[in-house]
């Protein structure tokens, strides 16, 4: 069976004891993460789940991400991660167009996600996880506590086949709403199967810190689903601090770092350093955005660890290609596809280009999904003669290593989280002063891009930055605001009045 949630259960059968999740002072074995999983699914069972229902979960790293994560796939629901730093309208989004029938969430983020829950009419259980010692009823929603403490942990898993939807992981391109990428049961296991066996190279006790948000593609895979495939153990920080994680890495004795380069970037330039012993640390990865090769050289001249870089997008399970332990490291590389992934450069006619030459990157293969949820359209426009089209712009040497060059799509990455410039756009354009408004990302050393937000008034308005930035941070989530707003008369445009972003991108501020 290749459900995640079968794969717990048997890493529970044969090793019981070892420590699956630590956070600070809290270790829960294998045997009880298996059994907490049980108690979800018989919650969600109650509730009436059948096969292929939805699930929203909304919740930071810590243990009950894992415990509802397989949970829902044991019940043989679908899980639809949420961001925990969306606000109301962004979590209504994910909700509403995923048609999720139950909504687990955690108290930390109940404020923005009680709103959102209650504008869908479709989705007909709130379940909110209090503090622990928290049993008695609540205002709106179920008590996660009370619930699992009534429930059995036992579970017989719900068969699911391979080409079933496991996860919906939300995703978007250039224009309008993020769309959910539909991603198999197969997508999973083997993406997983892949990055535990081959990238982080999982042997039972083998401990790896979990720092990237598991509501992403990157760590739910490469970090927990590796590791719970072959019995390592997850060092669970609910958000990155850089002191903080130093902390933990010395203290859980961490053998696997998986970052996005902003996070190493903060680690080589905290000035206490040497007070942590990274001796323990015998790998490290790096994704989510292109990593600088002036930390790559720091961090190995600093620990002797060399970064490991890989590509991938949530369309792709996420990870398509990988420089893994044994081969050559090419600073700047994002190395050559994993085994049973077709990645090529594609010229603008459909053509595959040679070495060196710029197209664009596709891929075909198991990692592939199965399409954007209700997007029939949207998923014909990337999915062109079975090839994925990524909208990454790239190019392989001749020896077949890829490297990307640019980004067709618009897309910002700010220290590994995507920011979606349209998303920003459209609730701007509800700005009652604002005429014209664009995004765009620009160079950022520590974080390696930033948000730049340029509007122009309507007639007769005047415009303060300071109204746009403060409208902004009510509206959408708190890592996609802006690092300025910069008025103008009126925004560059080319002879078809589309908005010239390439030239706002070089415009120099005054």
């Amino acid at each position: 069976m290749l459900n995640l949630g079968y794969v717990l259960e048997e890493t529970a059968k044969n090793y019981p004891n070892v420590t699956a999740v630590i956070l600070d002072q809290i270790k829960i074995s294998y045997e009880q993460l298996n059994k907490y999983s049980n108690r979800v699914a018989n919650i969600l069972k109650q509730k009436g789940l059948k096969r292929g229902d939805k699930v929203a979960m909304m919740i930071p790293n810590l243990p009950y991400f894992p415990m509802i994560y397989y949970g829902i796939l044991k019940a043989g629901g679908v899980v639809v991660p949420v961001n925990v730093l969306y606000q109301k309208m962004e979590i209504e989004h994910y909700i509403k167009d995923s048609e999720s029938v139950a909504f687990i969430v955690y108290h930390g983020c109940a404020g923005e996600a009680v709103k959102a829950y209650q504008s869908v009419d479709t989705c007909k259980h709130l379940i909110i996880i209090p503090p622990m010692d928290n049993m008695g009823d609540l205002e709106v929603g179920e008590n996660f506590n009370k619930l699992i403490m009534e429930s059995s942990d036992e579970f017989d898993v719900v068969q699911t086949m391979p080409d079933d939807t496991a996860v919906i992981l939300y995703t978007s391109g250039t224009t309008g709403a993020p769309k959910g990428a539909e991603l198999t049961h197969f997508n999973m296991f083997f993406n997983s199967y892949y990055a535990s066996h081959e990238i982080v190279r999982v042997k039972p006790g083998l401990v790896a810190l979990v720092v990237l948000p598991l509501f992403h593609s990157f760590g739910q895979t490469c970090v927990m689903n590796a590791c719970i495939m072959r019995g390592g153990t997850l060092s669970m920080l609910p958000r990155f601090e850089t002191q903080k994680a130093m902390e933990v890495i010395a203290r859980d004795r961490i053998n696997v770092l998986a970052m996005v380069p902003t996070m190493y970037a903060f680690i080589l330039n905290a000035p206490n350093w040497k007070d942590y012993d990274f001796s323990c640390v015998t790998l490290a990865v790096s994704g989510g955005a292109a990593l600088p090769a002036d930390i790559h050289q720091r961090f190995q001249e600093r620990y002797g660890i060399t970064i490991l870089e890989g590509y991938g997008l949530s369309e792709t399970s996420p990870v398509a290609s990988f420089t893994v332990l044994g081969e050559e490291v090419r600073v700047g590389s994002i190395g050559k596809p994993i085994w049973g992934v077709d990645m090529r450069i594609m010229r603008d006619d459909g053509t595959f280009a040679g070495p060196d030459e710029i197209g664009e990157i596709v891929i075909r293969g198991h990692n592939v999904m199965k399409g954007y949820y209700k997007r029939t359209e949207a998923t014909l426009e990337v999915m062109v003669n079975d090839w994925f089209h990524t909208g990454d712009m790239g190019r392989t040497d001749k020896d077949g290593y890829f490297y990307i060059v640019d980004r067709k799509k618009e897309l910002i990455i700010r220290g590994g989280m995507n920011i979606y410039p349209r998303e920003i756009e459209e609730v701007l354009y509800t700005h009652p002063k604002v005429l014209e408004a664009a995004v765009v990302g620009i160079p950022d050393k520590l974080r390696g891009e930033e948000v730049r937000v340029y509007v122009s008034p309507k007639e007769g308005e005047e415009i303060h930055p300071e109204e746009i930035m403060q409208f902004l941070q009510e509206k959408i989530a708190k890592f996609k605001w802006p690092k300025d707003v910069v008025v103008l008369p009126q925004l560059p445009k080319g002879p078809t009045g589309k908005i010239l972003k390439r030239q706002l991108r070089t415009m120099p501020i005054v």
